[in-house]
């Protein structure tokens, strides 16, 4: 299992409408192709600032495939005229669990 992590911070004052950008995008991720679960976490030091958190079966199923489908573009209507700055994506994966 992979685990995308996204920083997106969002413009000021975007903060609600963001938060229910992603609440409607929830079941666009978890219809898609190897997705297996999706968060959304607001950092208490810079409050306009988020972790996007999605568990993938692989890379490829939130590069390739998910970034390829409709289900990307809904995402990013949803959720894309509150970004800030282009998130930035690092893929994970667990070497250690307690």
């Amino acid at each position: 299992m992979i685990t995308e992590v996204a920083r997106i911070d969002v413009r000021p004052g975007s903060e609600e409408a963001f938060e229910q950008a992603v609440a409607e995008a929830i079941p666009v991720f978890l219809d898609a192709a190897g997705c297996r679960g999706i968060a959304l976490h607001r950092v208490v030091e810079h409050p306009r600032r988020y972790r996007l958190v999605v568990c993938w079966e692989s890379v490829e199923h939130h590069t390739v495939t998910f970034r390829a489908s409709d289900g990307f573009r809904q995402w990013r209507t949803l959720a894309g005229p509150h970004f800030a700055t282009p998130p930035e994506v690092e893929h994970t994966y667990t070497v250690l669990s307690g």
